[in-house]
């Protein structure tokens, strides 16, 4: 799918109910087949997607078939909560899913894991790691855990950005004393997220 990875969506960019339901087996394959290359896991229990305005769109789109939303009002209401997680070419944002599939064991482990959202990081060869910002004006933790899914936001310095498209090695990764793993991004996720960068 050939689309602009960065930029707010509006109305026109999305398809009617209609034209959804008729295409959407069509577009949510190719949605899957994107996300492939965006999707990292961060250790045995973590993964981590890494959002652009097609995958937005998509969950966009979704939504708006399963609450049979079609006003212009719920619509843009959907485009508000939603734009915000788009990348705007000198940032990555990235959908953290902590994933247990034993609920007992997924209670423990979150437990465990609170306040992990503020240990994940990014780090591109020979720069400093650059920190998550996370859960953007929403709560996702209490005092007894840390929620199952976060919404991180890494910001790049220029040079970090012409380095990625370089080709410099990046790492994915967190430092919570309960959860300390790194991965370096495949060539085939480098270069997506590179193509993010304006």
């Amino acid at each position: 799918m050939n689309h602009a990875s960065t930029g707010a969506l509006n109305e026109a960019d999305l398809m009617s109910l209609e034209q959804y339901a008729t295409s959407r087996e069509a577009f949510r394959a190719g949605v899957i087949e994107h996300k492939r290359a965006r999707t990292v896991p961060v250790g045995p229990n973590m993964t981590w997607l890494f959002e652009d305005r097609l995958t937005i769109q998509y969950q966009v789109q979704e939504m708006l078939r399963i609450e049979r939303i079609f006003e212009s009002q719920g619509i843009r209401e959907e485009l508000d909560t939603y734009n915000p997680l788009i990348p705007d070419g000198g940032n990555w944002k990235a959908t953290m899913m902590i994933e247990y599939p034993d609920p007992g064991e997924r209670g423990v482990a979150l437990a465990r894991l609170r306040g992990v959202e503020d240990h994940c990081y990014i780090e591109v060869a020979g720069f400093a790691r650059v920190s998550a910002i996370a859960d953007e004006d929403l709560v996702r933790e209490n005092d007894e855990k840390t929620s199952a899914v976060h919404w991180l936001r890494f910001e790049l310095t220029p040079a970090m950005r012409e380095a990625i498209q370089k080709g410099a090695a990046i790492t994915v990764g967190t430092d919570h004393p309960a959860c300390r793993h790194a991965t370096q991004l495949p060539a085939e996720s480098a270069n997506a997220l590179a193509r993010d960068l304006g």
